[in-house]
């Protein structure tokens, strides 16, 4: 399959690192990027912030030029940066990284020599898979969530040659390398001033990825477990409204019946949709509101009105029943089976 871009790659990659009041962590995320090829950008963009972070992105651009660059824009939010990154990119291929996050060095220059050889070859696929560690803070022992029972290594494949995914196994934003020009067709724009919009950068574009290819390297090292961070329990419930929000223009990207898809694509797509929705209901119950228990049963109206083959689907499944159990004993019992999956399986 010839690559496909819009004549604008000049660069093997992108990587984007949208950072805000980073100055913490920024340093260790580019320092695991050095020494930067010639043949990839890594783009800070810096969101406002109000510490130092501007003048240690400024520092890594004179030092590395042409291979970081620094952008410095008002703060519009983590999607906002990625936008913005995404209109800059001259690379084939786009990624983002987390400025509290880093990438492991060694997997980081196989993905690159990866790349080159695809680009080369004139074979890009619309999506490159590498393996994520949660790199949990207080555990000694770190989770990879790794996709060799789902992809060949180092293969090209349709969605035709792709195994079954694990109930926990998804492709998070972590997991992703995208062909720049698929989310370019697909006009990829995330809202500002909104939680979680890594959700919908996983979920949206892949409904036109048609060809993947998988590395199997511990690329993507995914720092959780501070109470600050957004992705905590406690946070998450006070934005329970950035969280259904994200949930609900998820829905609206869901592709119609009349768009045809690989069959294992759409159930994926189905699959992804039905977790993030679980998770919106838990969050929903977990705040103690009347308002948001309407709010729960209003999102899963929403799926059965937008797609009654899959609201069908979903609410067959483990998670879509637990989460709908009926009542008050029913909201006990679905945050009490909560409690034991996140003690079991460690989620932040």
């Amino acid at each position: 399959m010839p690559v496909q871009d819009d004549g604008q790659a000049t660069k093997v990659l992108t990587i984007v690192v949208p950072s805000y009041n980073s100055q913490d962590y920024l340093a260790r995320c580019l320092d695991s990027m050095l020494p930067v090829p010639d043949d990839v950008e890594a783009i800070v963009v810096n969101d406002g912030s109000t510490d130092d972070t501007a003048l240690i992105a400024e520092r890594y651009a004179t030092e590395h030029p042409g291979r970081v660059l620094v952008i410095n824009k008002p703060n519009g939010g983590h999607g906002s940066g990625i936008n913005t990154g995404l209109r800059l990119a001259r690379g084939h291929y786009f990624k983002v990284v987390d400025s509290d996050d880093r990438l492991e060095p060694e997997a980081f220059h196989a993905l690159v020599e990866a790349l080159r050889a695809l680009v080369t070859a004139g074979a890009g696929p619309d999506l490159v898979v590498t393996n994520f560690v949660y790199d949990k803070q207080g555990k000694r022992r770190k989770h990879v969530m790794s996709y060799g029972n789902v992809f060949p290594d180092g293969r090209t494949v349709s969605w035709h040659a792709v195994g079954r995914f694990r109930l926990s196994q998804y492709l998070l934003m972590h997991a992703l390398t995208y062909r720049t020009g698929l989310l370019r067709q697909f006009g990829l724009e995330l809202p500002e001033h909104t939680f979680y919009v890594d959700n919908l950068y996983a979920y949206g574009p892949m409904a036109l990825v048609r060809t993947i290819h998988y590395l199997d390297v511990d690329l993507y090292q995914y720092f959780i477990g501070r109470p600050d961070q957004s992705v905590s329990e406690a946070v998450m419930v006070k934005r329970a409204d950035q969280q259904l929000k994200v949930n609900r223009l998820m829905i609206g990207h869901l592709p119609s019946r009349d768009t045809p898809l690989p069959r294992r694509l759409r159930r994926y797509l189905e699959s992804y949709l039905g977790v993030v929705t679980a998770v919106s209901s838990i969050i929903c119950i977990r705040t103690g509101k009347p308002e948001y228990l309407t709010e729960k049963a209003r999102l899963w109206r929403e799926i059965r009105e937008t797609d009654q083959v899959t609201w069908r689907r979903l609410m067959r499944t483990p998670m879509g029943r637990l989460v709908n159990l009926p009542g008050s004993f029913g909201r006990r019992v679905t945050l009490v089976a909560y409690k034991i999956a996140r003690r079991f399986f460690g989620f932040n």
